[in-house]
């Protein structure tokens, strides 16, 4: 039985490993970006009467506290009017409805082409709503907005250019947070989300690999979805998934991290664990069903490891869950086997590993916060880490069920148009928290983990103790975090 954990658990910390590095790869590949940062983008606008028609599509569904202030700052947009579409794509089933009729209506009344669409059936969920709305739509162009997004009125100004080559398919900007300093749960969203809007994206597409759509705050070119075979529900994440459809038949992604399109994070652990699961769970899925097609494609092989590791990043937490549960048994293993510990020593060597992901957000912290860079990243970065560690098993079960092919609704993640700590969620009737059992089994984890600080302590071996701590205090923050919202209902 030891020869099989000892196995698991070098397997698991070698998928980590080369995991790492595939992010350090990624800042190195960035870094150069940054050398010739004056060349990104295309800043000259053509002529307003050579702009093309261009369809902002808003899928939104029970929105009830945000759908006014998206429909009010998408149609104060800075684009020719009699070139500029708004469909707002609502499947909502709630007040949200009549809310969207009301503003929809009184923008129509202000001279603004914009179309309150309700479809039949809700159908596909947000792959059918964007499927649906470009069937009947005008433009040439698509730019996609969630409902909890605020995009700066020069956006499209500063994205439509970047189409002058006729092989773009996509133009991607990067998310800004308008609650980021709400709790610490949106600040250290914030941090995880502003590696990947520098360095995953900008390292992927300077070195040329598949980056993907984030499914919104980015504008597709009609063609190239149609050419890809068009939105597919089949998948959670239908932004990932037509993304490599896309890239595979030769579109190609820019990515323009100057331009920022503001958004609203998740202020509680219930809502982050939902968008959590379903980017997780989705990842895991677009893997199952594109992964043969990337290892078989005529990708360099740079790129095709970039795209395989892209493919399974959410696979990375299985890895984390794995070698945590099995590192209390190994302690025990090294007493009772030395002739193992040489095996163990070589261990240190995925210290690179950890090495590697302090460089990977020491840079992307840098790069956003050059005046407060060392604060910023240390007051972030081993919180991050740890609140990592305790959702790696809510995660691991999205990814083990995206493998396992088993399918699940979308869930939608509640927005709260909430941007300061004076405002709260009481009240907010998409605020339903319940106790799980997995909740339950994280707590039961942040008690096993404190047992393996003790197990560590006891037997004299302090190599695995920082990891048992920051393993103990994630899995307790997560619970705690996820029992909290219960004091709203």
């Amino acid at each position: 039985m030891h020869y099989v954990i000892i196995g698991l658990y070098i397997i698991a910390l070698l998928f980590t490993f080369l995991f790492s590095l595939a992010q350090l790869h990624l800042t190195v590949h960035y870094l150069r970006r940054l050398r010739r940062k004056g060349k990104q983008g295309i800043s000259t606008l053509p002529p307003a009467e050579d702009l093309p028609q261009v369809t902002v599509q808003l899928p939104i569904y029970n929105e009830l506290y945000v759908v006014e202030r998206l429909i009010d700052c998408v149609a104060e947009l800075d684009y020719p009017k009699d070139k500029l579409e708004i469909q707002v794509l609502d499947d909502s089933t709630d007040e949200t409805v009549a809310l969207t009729a009301k503003k929809v209506a009184e923008w129509q009344a202000k001279g603004i082409d914009i179309q309150h669409v309700r479809r039949p059936e809700r159908k596909g969920f947000k792959a059918g709503a964007l499927q649906y709305g470009m069937g009947i739509a005008k433009g040439e162009f698509l730019a996609i907005f969630d409902a909890d997004f605020l995009p700066k009125k020069d956006w499209l100004l500063q994205t439509v250019p970047n189409f002058s080559r006729p092989e773009v398919g996509v133009v991607q900007t990067r998310w800004g947070h308008i609650n980021k300093d709400y709790s610490l749960l949106t600040r250290l969203q914030a941090f995880a989300l502003d590696a990947h809007f520098t360095i995953e994206q900008g390292g992927r597409n300077e070195a040329h690999s598949f980056i993907n759509f984030n499914g919104t705050a980015g504008i597709w070119r009609k063609k190239c979805i149609i050419d890809a075979g068009g939105w597919s529900a089949d998948t959670l994440t239908e932004d990932l998934d037509l993304s490599y459809r896309a890239q595979m038949k030769g579109w190609q992604f820019e990515y323009l991290e100057h331009v920022e399109a503001p958004a609203e994070l998740p202020v509680f652990m219930p809502a982050i664990k939902s968008q959590q699961y379903r980017w997780n769970k989705g990842g895991a899925q677009t893997a199952r069903k594109n992964l043969s097609k990337v290892m078989g494609h005529s990708l360099k092989l740079g790129n095709k490891f970039h795209a395989i590791f892209h493919l399974l990043n959410s696979t990375v937490f299985l890895a984390i869950l794995t070698a945590g549960i099995l590192s209390i048994p190994m302690l025990f293993i090294k007493v009772a086997y030395p002739e193992f510990n040489l095996l163990f020593n070589l261990g240190s060597i995925f210290l690179i590993g950890f090495a590697s992901i302090m460089i990977f957000y020491w840079v992307a912290s840098r790069r956003l916060y050059p005046n407060q860079t060392r604060t910023y990243f240390w007051s972030n970065f081993p919180l991050f880490l740890t609140m990592s560690m305790g959702l790696s098993l809510h995660n691991a079960i999205a990814v083990a069920e995206g493998l396992m092919g088993k399918q699940s609704p979308f869930i939608r993640t509640p927005k709260f148009n909430v941007e300061n700590k004076k405002e709260g969620i009481s009240g907010n009737i998409y605020v339903k928290p319940t106790i799980t059992w997995l909740t339950v089994f994280e707590g039961i984890l942040s008690l096993y983990f404190l047992f393996g600080i003790a197990a560590g302590i006891w037997l004299g071996d302090y190599g695995l103790l920082l990891f048992h701590v920051m393993l103990a205090f994630g899995y307790g923050l997560i619970f705690y975090h996820s029992v909290k919202p219960l004091k709203y209902v």
